[in-house]
């Protein structure tokens, strides 16, 4: 039992806690001793909720490291006191079922809980050390878990060091971890490790297709669920030409949003028989010989390590809008139709021009596919819209006297470039190879999320350089280390 003194302090420490939260809650109602701004009371409330938020945020990954260092030391102790005849599954449920009713978590979060606890403390003490500064939340965390599970000491200090050590050899680009959404650290973090620890992602995959199915599941109101799980190329294949459809029908008279139109065309096209139906006919899912077919073919973009291309290397190649694949699946997509391809930071194999000043306001291929290339996504904090919905624009107006150049361009996805014109929000200077950031109309400026490029991995035995090899020089034209690395455009 803790001490009288003990349970004094911690007493204490709460009161101190709970005094500090009114005070916040005062502040925030506008009820605090004296106002953010005596000259703008109104804006000065609006900025100061947003440090208080911003407060918050670090005091929450403050408590949840303490909250993973209290929960582990318990584990520990509790198995201590337990004695070495408690079984460990049972002294682990034991453990958890205590966790899970402290923190009025099920059986299966509390395991998760405790589980991604003891990684955290025991096993990553730069995410440990992150979490306690209140750099990263809680979710980063458990990110970091998750991605370093099944990897080596050195594996997984080395996912640690490039996310979180500023002074690593290949640090993170763009903004810092903490910034980004988890789900999108995530992909990230996933991206970085694939590439890397490959290993086993072809056995995965080869399991995850033996598992493929669609699954139905009732809602309320009337509605229910229906999913697919398919291989990630059929899957984003089957998105982006849902989008494409439902972008082609929207207009002035058509009232649906395009999450409905997306709804309604791929129910279309599934029960109705309509033209998205014909997409079906390759497979003889239906026989829609006398369907029309519509004009807009999906779109997949994917980039490949040259040499897992090549088949010298295992390394995974990745799908835009999804992440990592097995490099069987990407020679497989390329191989079906690559019809044309672009070196990575250097210009496009058919010569056209990157900077072309104010000759043109119009963005041409050529350009567009160095948009994709550079930012991978809507470059907006948080989106995960892929490259292939997106639309060019100009950071500075061409009214104004923009030039139509990579370092005046960004791709918004639809949503955000409307936002950026019909909102105080604002794109910051790009670069080309650096996304625009952003500016809200609060004045505060938010980083994008980078492309997190990486050299290839070499062949095994093989010196550094592209090495002489009759199909590495077909491929790399003019060669050089730029070329290792392919954007494929693929039409399905």
């Amino acid at each position: 039992m803790m001490g009288l003194w003990g349970k004094l302090r911690w007493w204490g420490a709460l009161a101190d806690i709970r005094a500090a939260l009114a005070v916040l809650v005062a502040e925030v109602d506008g009820a605090g001793a004296e106002p953010f701004s005596v000259a703008d009371p109104l804006a000065g409330l609006a900025d100061g909720c947003l440090d208080v938020l911003a407060g918050v945020r670090e005091v929450e990954a403050r408590v949840a490291g303490l909250r993973a260092r209290a929960v582990v030391a318990f584990a520990d102790a509790a198995g201590v006191v337990a004695g070495p005849g408690v079984p460990v599954v049972a002294q682990e449920m034991a453990v958890a079922a205590e966790v899970g009713c402290v923190l009025a978590l099920g059986p299966r979060a509390a395991a998760a809980f405790l589980a991604t606890s003891q990684a955290v403390v025991k096993w990553l003490p730069l995410t440990l050390s992150a979490l306690q500064a209140g750099v990263i939340s809680w979710q980063h965390a458990t990110v970091l878990a998750d991605e370093t599970a099944g990897l080596d000491a050195a594996g997984a200090a080395g996912l640690e060091a490039h996310f979180l050590d500023p002074d690593a050899p290949d640090p993170v680009r763009g903004c810092a971890v903490g910034e980004l959404p988890a789900h999108r650290f995530r992909a990230k973090a996933r991206v970085w490790r694939e590439r890397r620890h490959a290993g086993s992602i072809e056995q995965r995959h080869a399991k995850g297709v033996v598992d493929r199915r669609v699954e139905f599941r009732p809602d309320r109101d009337g509605m229910a669920w229906l999913s697919a799980y398919l291989p990630a190329d059929q899957a984003a294949a089957a998105w982006n030409r849902l989008t494409a459809i439902s972008r082609g029908l929207q207009g002035p008279g058509e009232t649906r949003t395009l999450a409905q139109l997306r709804a309604d065309t791929f129910a279309e096209s599934v029960v109705g028989g309509g033209s998205a139906a014909a997409d079906c006919t390759a497979s003889g899912a239906v026989d829609g010989a006398d369907l029309p077919r519509s004009p807009i073919r999906a779109q997949v973009l994917v980039t490949v390590p040259v040499f897992s291309l090549l088949g010298l290397t295992d390394e995974a190649a990745v799908l835009d809008g999804y992440g990592p694949i097995p490099p069987s699946m990407a020679r497989r997509l390329v191989a079906e139709g690559a019809g044309s391809f672009y070196r990575v930071l250097v210009d496009p194999r058919d010569g056209a021009p990157l900077e072309i000043g104010r000759t043109s306001y119009r963005v041409g291929k050529a350009m567009r596919n160095w948009l994709r290339l550079r930012d991978g996504k809507c470059p907006f904090p948080g989106c995960s819209n892929s490259s292939l919905d997106t639309e060019a624009d100009h950071i500075l107006a061409w009214a104004n006297g923009g030039t139509t150049g990579i370092s005046n361009l960004g791709q918004p996805c639809p949503k955000h470039h409307r936002l950026r014109h019909t909102t105080g929000w604002k794109p910051t200077p790009a670069s080309k190879t650096e996304p625009p950031g952003w500016t809200s109309p609060a004045g505060r400026h938010y980083t994008s999320e980078h492309q997190d490029w990486g050299p290839p991995t070499w062949p095994r035995g093989w010196p550094g350089g592209i090495p002489a090899h009759p199909r590495v020089n077909a491929l790399a034209g003019t060669g050089g280390a730029n070329a290792t690395r392919r954007i494929y455009c693929l039409r399905r």
